[in-house]
């Protein structure tokens, strides 16, 4: 191991130091440092949750690298608000707002097929969209409104959209996952964690671990078609969502906080640089690969548990809508 690499390792271990702004920084600094991603024009990039935060930061990202950009919001003013948003910020960007409520199975799929009609060819989907709600909601469906935004919707999604990721492959799925996920397991007989006392953070990285998990599965059954599924964490970024959900958070960590574009880094590398496409499956931060669990945290899932979180996931997709 060089010295960079120990550096590095101690950053991510550290947590507080690895996930601020003092990690991104210092490891732009180390030799090795993965080299930016080359141009992307002809590419197409659809980013949900792209009305601000990380989204928009990555949405901004892809644009400066020539991508054509699909920025997803839950409604058209928000869409066309987040389209509005890319523009102010790189003023010759091929940006289109495209619509749709991640909760709800029936608004996806319709969702998919407007989509897919419209569209020719699909590069790169990011998965960003998130919530946290302060008591616990369940959408239309009736599934719970955390699991059913972080976990259901971009199942869905990957399903939906794998044969246009295939016509364009080699091509990327990137899940924006939380290092807040290190400290959770899968429920096996509580997927939806409707059986678990409610705390927004705990349901939040609770998802976020299953989101994490299907990932690999996904990449499992997509790699003989050349999608590349991959997962990030972001480290503590400054987001709205953090604002507005995690307030006292932001207080303590205010000093090393990351900013939307540092937070948004590796979505914006994983989309573009040609080092994604060498693996699959994995997860990624300040664009490196890093373990799936560490010893102090909950510890990796049994067999049983993700076998039985893909057939809960696909029966909800099937049956729901």
């Amino acid at each position: 191991m060089t010295l960079a690499d120990t550096i590095d390792t101690a950053l991510d271990r550290t947590v507080v130091l690895g996930y601020g702004n003092v990690g991104l920084r210092v490891r732009r600094q180390l030799p090795g440092w993965p080299a930016d991603p080359p141009p992307m024009p002809g590419k197409v990039v659809l980013v949900t949750g792209a009305g601000s935060g990380i989204g928009q930061a990555a949405a901004v990202g892809f644009a400066r690298l020539g991508a054509s950009l699909r920025v997803l919001g839950r409604s058209d003013e928000r869409a066309a608000e987040a389209a509005d948003a890319v523009r102010k910020r790189v003023p010759d960007a091929d940006v289109r707002p495209v619509t749709c409520d991640l909760s709800g199975v029936a608004d996806i799929r319709a969702f998919l097929s407007r989509f897919t009609a419209a569209e020719e060819r699909l590069d790169v989907l990011v998965n960003n969209a998130g919530v946290m709600p302060d008591e616990r909601e369940h959408s239309a469906d009736g599934v719970e409104l955390t699991f059913a935004t972080h976990v259901l919707a971009p199942w869905i999604l990957i399903d939906g959209l794998g044969p246009l990721l295939a016509r364009s492959a080699p091509s990327r799925v990137i899940n924006v996952t939380s290092g807040g996920q290190y400290d959770q397991k899968i429920p096996g007989d509580d997927l939806e964690s409707e059986n678990t006392s409610y705390g927004p953070k705990k349901i939040y990285a609770r998802t976020k671990r299953e989101q994490l998990v299907l990932t690999e599965q996904w990449a499992v059954r997509l790699a003989d078609q050349h999608v590349h599924v991959h997962a990030m964490h972001p480290g503590w970024a400054d987001t709205q969502g953090v604002r507005g959900w995690m307030p006292l958070f932001r207080k303590l960590t205010l000093p090393i906080i990351r900013d939307p574009e540092e937070g948004a880094d590796t979505v914006v590398w994983l989309g573009g640089s040609p080092e994604a496409i060498e693996s699959t499956g994995r997860l990624w931060h300040d664009r490196r690969p890093r373990p799936v669990t560490y010893w102090l945290g909950a510890g990796a899932d049994d067999g049983l548990a993700r076998a039985r979180l893909w057939d809960h996931v696909s029966a909800l997709a099937s049956t729901r809508g």
